[in-house]
C-alpha cells in the first residue's frame, strides 16, 4: 500500500495545518536493536530541535537483515519525502553480498552517518569465559560447542565481526563457526542469557543497557582504544587479537525524492549530529564521532560495499 505523503494531503485538503502528521523513521529490525536505537534517538532530537513539528513515528519492519524495509522503500515509498530509514554497516554488508534479492545501493539515496559504533563481544554473566582468549580457545578446541548470536542475518556485519576476529586469532575455518542470526540485538542477548548461544556479538550502543543491568558481561570491544564510559572493557587488540570493527550509524531515503528534499534530509541530519543532545547520546552509549554527509557519504557507501565484498571473498562467503 502506498503511503499518502504530506504533499498529497495538502493537495487534497488545501490545508497545511496537519498537527497529527509526523515524519516516519523505519527501523529494519525489532525494538531494542541498533537500527531501532538510531531511529528513536534521531527522531527525538529532530523534534527537540524543532526541525519537525511533531514526534517522529518509528516503524519497526524486521526481516531479511534489513531487506524487507529496503524492498518496501524501493518498491512502495520511492517518492515519499517524509520517510527515512536507519542504516549501518549491516545494511551495506547485505547489499555487498547481494542478500536483498538483487537490490543495489543505487536504488536509494544515502543521507549521512553521525556516529561510529564499536563492535563488542559479550557473554552471559555466569559464563565460564573470563576473557576473549578463553572464548577463542574454546572455538579452536571444538567449534561445534560454541555458538555466537548476533542481531544481523547470517553473513551480516555481526557475523563478519566474529569471523574477522577469529581469523585474526588464527582460526581460519570460517564455515565451522556456529552463528545464530536474529532480528536485532535484544533477541541475540536473549539467546545468550538463555544459554542457547555462548556469546553475543553486536554494537556497544545496543548492549549498554544489558551490560548496566548485569544480564551480560563484555569481554572485548572491537575498537582501536578503550571506549570512554566503558574503560573497564579491554579491546581485542589488548588481548593479542588485532581485530577492529566499527559500525557506522546513519540513514537513507527514497531515491525518487527531489534534490531539494534530499538536501533537506542532509541538513537535518547534520544538525542532529552537531547537537548537544547527540553528543550526550554518543557519550552515554559508547559511540564515536563519525560524520559524513551527502555526496561524500554516497561515495563512502560505494567504497564500503567494495571493501566488504573483498572481506567476504577472503572468508569464503562470496565467490
Amino acid at each position: 500500500m502506498k503511503t499518502i505523503t504530506r504533499a498529497a494531503i495538502v493537495a487534497l485538503t488545501g490545508s497545511v495545518a496537519l498537527p497529527a502528521f509526523a515524519e516516519e523513521c523505519i527501523a529494519p529490525a525489532n525494538p531494542g536493536g541498533g537500527w531501532d536505537f538510531t531511529c528513536r534517538q534521531i527522531g527525538r532530537i529532530m523534534t527537540e530541535l524543532e526541525l519537525v513539528p511533531n514526534m517522529v513515528q518509528v516503524t519497526n519492519m524486521a526481516g531479511a537483515g534489513g531487506g524487507v524495509a529496503y524492498t518496501h522503500v524501493v518498491g512502495d515509498r520511492n517518492e515519499d519525502p517524509e520517510v527515512f530509514v536507519a542504516a549501518s554497516s549491516a545494511t551495506t554488508t547485505r547489499l555487498a553480498q547481494n542478500a536483498f534479492a538483487g537490490a543495489t545501493a543505487d536504488q536509494v539515496r544515502w543521507v549521512g552517518t553521525i556516529g561510529g559504533d564499536p563492535g563488542v563481544i559479550v557473554v552471559a554473566q555466569d559464563s565460564e569465559f573470563e576473557s576473549l582468549n578463553d572464548l577463542v580457545e574454546a572455538v579452536k578446541e571444538d567449534p561445534s560447542a560454541v555458538a555466537f548470536a548476533g542481531g544481523s542475518a547470517v553473513g551480516g556485519f555481526d557475523h563478519l565481526k566474529v569471523l574477522m576476529m577469529l581469523d585474526a586469532a588464527g582460526f581460519e575455518d570460517a564455515r565451522a563457526v556456529k552463528y545464530i542470526g536474529l532480528d536485532g540485538g535484544a533477541d541475540a542477548i536473549t539467546q545468550t542469557v538463555g544459554g542457547f548461544a555462548q556469546a553475543m556479538t553486536g554494537d556497544l550502543s545496543e548492549i549498554t543497557g544489558f551490560i548496566a543491568s548485569g544480564d551480560v558481561r563484555p569481554i572485548a570491544v572491537l575498537s582501536e582504544e578503550r571506549v570512554p564510559g566503558f574503560e573497564d572493557v579491554p579491546t581485542a587488540k589488548e588481548q593479542g587479537i588485532d581485530s577492529v570493527a566499527m559500525n557506522w550509524r546513519g540513514v537513507y531515503v527514497p531515491k525518487g525524492i527531489s534534490d531539494e528534499e534530499y538536501d533537506k534530509w542532509v541538513d537535518w541530519l547534520r544538525q542532529v549530529g552537531e547537537s548537544e543532545q547527540w553528543q550526550t547520546v554518543m557519550t552515554e552509549n559508547g559511540l564515536a564521532p563519525y560524520d559524513i554527509f551527502g555526496a561524500d557519504f554516497e561515495e563512502f557507501v560505494a567504497e564500503n560495499i567494495a571493501q566488504i565484498q573483498d572481506v567476504s571473498k577472503e572468508i569464503g562467503l562470496l565467490q
